[in-house]
């Protein structure tokens, strides 16, 4: 009785991981990009919708926050690779969003109205020295000149190293379940 479940258990894991890539590479010919081997091209800014999502606001100086955004795929199959370009707005001041020292990115195929994820985690600052008032969050896909805006609502983000943010910015993950 039992060989019945674990052989579909078995099947649908191979249909999964047939779905997940491997495949044919011969759609990379055009040099696109790294991300062009898993899934045949890199997704394209205009095929994405990007919305700020779960937040959970450093509530004092000195405390951790994160602010993930989701990336909505709206065209065909695609690959996100890389680290989302993250900058922050203060008065007249763009800062860029350091990666996440301790992520590695890798290709991730993104099926046609598939959602990813990345995080940004930030350490709240007093305000005033030391600290830059956030206005504006910028986000967008690595190397690409299109980007989203967020109004900026969770406290001062606290420097370190003169004008760098005490801030990161993950790589692309699969969002969702």
């Amino acid at each position: 009785m039992r060989a019945v479940p674990i052989t579909v258990t078995a099947l649908a894991a191979a249909f999964l991981l047939t779905a997940c890539g491997g495949g044919d590479d011969s759609a990379s010919g055009d040099g696109e990009s790294k991300a062009s081997s898993a899934s045949g091209t890199a997704c394209a800014a205009g095929d994405l919708t990007m919305a700020a999502g779960a937040v959970n606001a450093a509530p004092a100086a000195g405390d951790t926050g994160n602010v993930t955004v989701t990336v909505t795929n709206g065209g065909k199959e695609c690959t996100l690779d890389g680290f989302p370009e993250v900058e922050l707005e203060a008065d007249g001041t763009t800062v860029a969003v350091p990666r996440d020292e301790a992520a590695e990115s890798q290709p991730l195929p993104l099926a046609e109205q598939g959602t990813a994820s990345f995080t940004i985690t930030y350490a709240r600052g007093e305000d005033g020295d030391g600290s830059l008032a956030v206005k504006t969050l910028k986000y967008g896909l690595p190397d690409a000149s299109a980007t989203e805006s967020l109004d900026w609502s969770y406290g001062a983000v606290a420097l370190k190293d003169g004008d760098v943010p005490d801030a990161s910015v993950s790589a692309f993950q699969v969002a969702g379940d």
